[in-house]
């Protein structure tokens, strides 16, 4: 089973930021989740909220018109990281990450279709190199929608909160999801045999318990995406 930093390391750095990744690096694991939205001059960055407020203290909406990425510091909860921690593009991330073996992107919801369509085209493009090593992720069955019918070589993944159980199975299957996501709560053994009799790709999120880590690496699980991977890493 593989260890999958949350956001990068979220439990023990900044979420989504270079800091945040260079520190999964540091600890030797090739394996991360992150999130990504696409800005109103349709740059493409990594964070989780649609507001900078929860992880910098500055009310502000990602999609502002003249946003300046460079007011927002991301260290609100880590007052004693040492460096400022600001909104990494995408390109910024691929670069740090160029020897990971598995990145999860997340793609968060979008509006419409049309807006499916022009992130993922731009997502692709952003991400040619990465064929082997990236999944892209979604709850919102839009953006996985929009792959498909662009033929994408990427591996893609349906991503479950809801409790839909079986018919997300489905809806993977509908989607051409080589992958599936399941919220920790629902990943319980039925599904996760289900899902595995589909020959879809597991990865469970967010797990931070070592003794269900270790449960669901008895039961097959591929991905253990995690908010303290140092914390597995010496403990399974």
């Amino acid at each position: 089973m593989q260890i999958i930093g949350h956001r990068g390391a979220r439990g023990e750095a900044p979420e989504n930021t270079l800091g945040g990744f260079q520190y999964l690096r540091d600890l030797g694991i090739r394996a991360v989740e992150f999130d990504i939205r696409q800005l109103s001059n349709d740059q493409l960055v990594i964070i989780h909220d649609d507001n900078f407020l929860r992880t910098t203290g500055i009310s502000g909406s990602v999609y502002e018109q003249e946003l300046d990425l460079q007011k927002f510091d991301h260290r609100k909860n880590w007052q004693n990281w040492p460096q400022a921690e600001y909104t990494p593009t995408l390109e910024q991330v691929l670069t740090l990450l160029h020897d990971f073996d598995h990145i999860e992107v997340e793609v968060k919801a979008v509006n419409t279709q049309v807006d499916a369509e022009k992130l993922t085209q731009s997502l692709t493009q952003y991400l040619q190199g990465f064929e082997q090593e990236v999944t892209i992720t979604s709850f919102d069955e839009k953006i996985l929608h929009s792959l498909q019918q662009q033929n994408s070589k990427f591996k893609r993944g349906f991503l479950i909160e809801e409790d839909i159980k079986a018919q997300a199975i489905e809806i993977a299957q509908k989607l051409g999801c080589s992958h599936i996501g399941w919220m920790d709560q629902l990943a319980t053994h039925e599904m996760l045999k289900l899902s595995q009799q589909a020959q879809l790709n597991i990865s469970v999120w967010t797990v931070n318990n070592v003794e269900r880590a270790k449960q669901l690496r008895d039961e097959g699980v591929q991905g253990l995406i995690t908010d303290y991977p140092k914390l597995m890493l010496e403990q399974l």
